[in-house]
């Protein structure tokens, strides 16, 4: 039933201490002049009492909203929060307008709701009114206002809200019977139902998860291009479900549901070989279909003990071996087939409690790549050249294949001596087959396996045609956002290396590499590279679910596992710049986006950890005592030991426990408690008081004396003493000339080494690490070829050969963090504030680079800086979104100036040194 209210409640109401709410049966564009005026005027002698002329409701012209989105932005299908919060981004012409406050426009269930805050926040905006059951579908639309009038109102946003309880379930987990046995290959279960509504379907929703992993089809046709669904999560405590819309799949009458169930992460083969069944030895189901028709009648189905199931035509599938498929077995109509057998499904007593909607896009195909040529291996082998190292799937086009016949195609990202290089994968067999039906043209592609290559190995194919072959980039649908340019095609090579391996690896959850017997969610590789991902892509839904992940999985005493999920299961798993990760990515996070709310969420497992390294610290305030990785792979480390570094464990370990405390502080600062940024400071006062007693000289060496420390003490502000800290910056240079500007660090320090040469006053020092080709060095590893990050400096060797170390990925995201440098210094970009409402736009030129430029779509905008040295002339020139305001430095400039909204350039006069 619509209510048309009356002319007096057709106006929202606008206050300073909240929102007040109306609704309208149909929505006026915007109230009218008379309504506004009212509206802004409050009661008579208020303190919000507005002059006539403050009442004035023109439209502005030049000024739009766009880009509203809800929550993280995708899905938007099946919303986990019944009060998603809004975002927008707003594009003007004028930049003296400045809005004061914003409307936000509900339509939802035939009725519409219009509300008016007086408030300037534009990003993660709380919901305008009561919070919408599960099932809820709504339209928002915004606007933004002044004492000048109104903008038109966003493009609409619609999304739907998921199913919010458990008791909003009435399907129940199924599992084969004894068909879903590891032997038994993927099994398929399916059902029938047949529509019963009096009237036209209007809307038909399909919830579905699995233990395990699962494709779906209605009446044969898939319901969605999302890959290796539901994905991986801590399974015990969250258990993601996707929502899709199958109203077009179903037919009027008959129709049948099924699915196909792989091992994934649920079952496979996890950390080492032989490991299976780490979260449960049966796969099953969760599928529930929800149609509404034209007469309002409404029809629920679900996997219940009706349900089949039999064999599918995967007979066997696992993410480090591979899968083999029978293209002669169909799986399109698994109800009509004669002479297949099926048995009955179990219904499994699986807590639907523990059921969460995802807040990160899905995993998706999300480029193709055609393999670059056919090459012959010294052993005859056609091997694919895809020209990237990419992580995925290869898709094969047949014709004319013999029935019965078998293609194999197996993976590897290097070539060496001509070969497969297939040592550094393990165990890992990576290795798909594929028996042909006999079909005039088949597409060979897998489903429940994916691989890290460059080459494929291509066998029981006579005359392949490259064109073929092709490659099908998998991962996490993330949006682009970041960019970087300069005028060393080496170095953009660099960071288009650091961006392909980002992408790789985050294939669901942040993996440490994608290709050998180990893609696990290591929160060290995380913690160093956060900042990178969150400037190159939108993270901020994809790593918050993480994050919840990491909350559940943490020990009651506060103990962060050194993976999330936590497949390893130490049970007291306490290690710095791993475990940091509850502190720091939270913290990146806030700065990149301004989510106070995934900041409040994650406070108490910030805190948990750092009050459990307080627990094992000791009373001098130094974290001295366990297992620590410390500066994991520093070059000098031996093949066979890679965490034998040359920093000392517990002046890292100190380290990281002083800036975790900081963290906390600031973090408890910015969401109101008080007393604990108190408390959580003085503890990171304390903790840099015992590292300047017991590490620092009073010249400013430092214990262990190597270029990971000092860049962790110059970056983190843990020298107390100026003269101290001059000489710690001396030292760090004389240690960088020493090793003819090699890098000398691992994982802690490598992300920090150029940085802290530029605290110590020496950039030109790090232009030339950053452009040092002999090896350990980045650009080492591209003149070697790489498209990708390599785990160690020298995966592979000068000659050609690959190191001999067991853990030799070439694609290994952590040394990338360098590429926050690049955006940060080299083109001079960073946040001052949360969600780049402030920031510092401050290049350092050096070296032989001529220009740079970056951009960066932040959440109020494109922010771009440019710069180029040309005729003894540094010319800047940026743009700036609203709501940003920059701080701009040109080079040699003794202060800073603001600028806002707009493009603006710069010129100074410039020698070079």
């Amino acid at each position: 039933m619509t209510e048309t209210p009356g002319p007096s409640a057709a106006a929202p109401r606008l206050t300073d201490s909240g929102p007040t709410t109306v609704s309208a049966g149909v929505p006026p564009e915007r109230p009218s002049a008379e309504e506004h005026a009212a509206d802004v005027r409050g009661p008579a002698g208020s303190p919000h009492e507005h002059p006539a002329a403050d009442r004035h409701d023109g439209e502005i012209t030049g000024v739009t909203v766009r880009d509203l989105r809800v929550e993280y932005g995708a899905p938007t299908l099946g919303i986990g929060t019944g009060s998603p919060r809004l975002s927008w981004k707003i594009a003007s012409s004028d930049p003296q307008w400045a809005f004061d406050r914003y409307e936000v426009e509900v339509t939802s269930d035939g009725r519409t709701e219009r509300t008016i805050v007086r408030s300037t926040q534009q990003t993660f905006v709380p919901w305008p009114g009561a919070p919408l059951p599960s099932r809820a579908s709504a339209r928002v639309r915004v606007r933004t206002g002044s004492t000048s009038g109104w903008t038109p109102y966003s493009a609409p946003a619609a999304f739907e809200v998921g199913l919010l309880d458990a008791s909003d379930w009435r399907a129940q987990f199924v599992s084969p019977r004894t068909l879903g046995g590891l032997g038994d290959g993927a099994p398929l279960v399916h059902g029938t139902f047949s529509t019963r509504g009096a009237g036209p379907l209007v809307a038909a929703r399909l919830y579905v998860t699995a233990h395990g992993l699962y494709t779906f089809s209605v009446n044969g046709h898939p319901v969605t291009p999302d890959a290796l669904t539901p994905g991986w999560s801590a399974y015990e405590h969250r258990l993601p479900y996707q929502v899709y819309d199958v109203t077009e799949l179903i037919e009027s009458g008959h129709n049948v549901l099924s699915a196909i169930l792989g091992n994934g992460w649920y079952r496979g083969q996890l950390v080492w070989p032989g490991n299976r069944s780490s979260y449960g030895d049966r796969l099953a189901l969760l599928a529930q279909l929800e149609l509404r028709y034209a007469d309002g009648s409404s029809q629920t189905v679900g996997t219940d003990a009706t349900w089949r199931a039999r064999r599918s035509s995967i007979l066997f599938d696992d993410f480090y071996d591979g899968q083999v498929t029978d293209l002669r077995v169909s799986d399109r109509d698994p109800s009509d087939r004669d002479g297949v057998a099926s048995e009955p499904v179990d219904v499994l007593g699986a807590p639907t409690e523990r059921l969460v909607a995802p807040t990160a896009p899905p995993v998706r195909v999300t480029e193709r790549i055609l393999a670059r040529e056919l090459l012959s291996s010294p052993s005859g082998a056609t091997i694919a050249d895809f020209g990237q190292n990419v992580v995925g799937w290869v898709r094969v086009t047949v014709r004319g294949g013999v029935a019965g016949s078998e293609v194999v195609v197996r993976h590897a990202e290097v070539l060496e001596h001509g070969e497969l290089g297939l040592r550094p994968l393990r165990s890992a067999k990576v290795t798909s087959r594929y028996i042909l039906s006999g079909a005039a043209e088949e597409e060979l592609v897998p489903t429940f396996t994916f691989n890290g290559f460059r080459y494929a190995e291509i066998s029981g194919i006579d005359n392949l045609d490259v064109a073929d072959v092709e490659a099908l980039v998998l991962g996490t649908d993330l949006e682009r956002v970041g960019w970087f340019e300069c005028s060393d095609p080496r170095v953009n090579r660099l960071h288009e290396n650091v961006a392909w391996s980002m992408r790789g690896n985050f294939l669901s959850v942040p993996t440490d590499c994608p290709q050998r017997d180990e893609r696990l969610g290591w929160t060290g590789d995380i913690q160093v590279f956060s900042p990178t991902a969150a400037y190159l892509y939108d993270t901020a839904g994809f790593l918050s679910g993480w994050l919840e992940d990491l909350s559940a999985e943490q020990k009651p005493d506060g103990a962060v596992p050194f993976v999330i999920p936590d497949v390893l299961r130490a049970p007291d798993p306490v290690a710095a710049a791993w475990g940091d990760a509850a502190t720091v990515v939270p913290t990146v996070l806030h700065g990149s986006y301004a989510d106070a709310g995934m900041l409040s969420r994650q406070y108490p497992s910030m805190r948990a950890w750092v009050e459990k390294v307080s627990s094992v610290a000791s009373p001098s305030g130094l974290w001295d005592s366990g297992f620590q990785f410390g500066d994991w792979l520093d070059p000098t480390a031996p093949a066979d030991d890679p965490g034998k570094a040359q920093a000392d464990p517990t002046v890292v370990a100190t380290a990281h426990y002083a800036r975790s405390a900081k963290l906390l502080g600031d973090a408890a600062a910015v969401i109101g408690f008080t007393a604990d940024a108190e408390k959580y400071r003085a503890l990171a006062e304390r903790i840099t008081d015992a590292f300047n007693f017991h590490f620092v000289t009073p010249s400013g060496r430092v214990l262990s004396d190597c270029q990971t420390v000092y860049a962790l003490a110059l970056c983190w502000d843990l020298i107390r003493d100026p003269v101290a800290y001059e000489g710690a910056s001396r030292r760090l240079v004389e240690l960088v000339v020493d090793a003819h500007y090699r890098v000398s660090t691992g994982f802690v320090g490598t992300p920090l080494i150029l940085d802290a040469l530029c605290r110590a006053g020496n950039g030109e020092a790090a232009y030339r690490m950053l452009t040092e080709t002999e090896c350990p060095s980045w650009l080492y590893s591209v003149e070697m070829g790489a498209t990708t990050i390599w785990e160690r400096w020298d995966s592979m060797l000068p000659d050609g050969s690959i190191n001999p170390g067991e853990m030799t990925s070439f694609n290994h995201y952590a040394y990338g963090a360098v590429a926050d440098w690049l955006h940060a210094t080299v083109a001079g970009l960073k946040p001052l504030e949360p969600g780049y409402r402030r920031v510092l736009i401050k290049p350092q030129p050096g070296g032989d680079m001529t220009s740079a430029s970056t951009r960066h779509d932040s959440p109020f905008g494109m922010i771009a800086a440019q710069w180029a040295i040309e005729n003894d002339a540094f010319r800047l020139r940026i743009e700036v979104p609203y709501g940003v305001t920059a701080e701009v430095w040109l080079p040699g400039d003794e202060s800073g100036r603001d600028v806002g909204i707009g493009a603006h350039e710069f010129s100074a006069a410039w020698s070079r040194q």
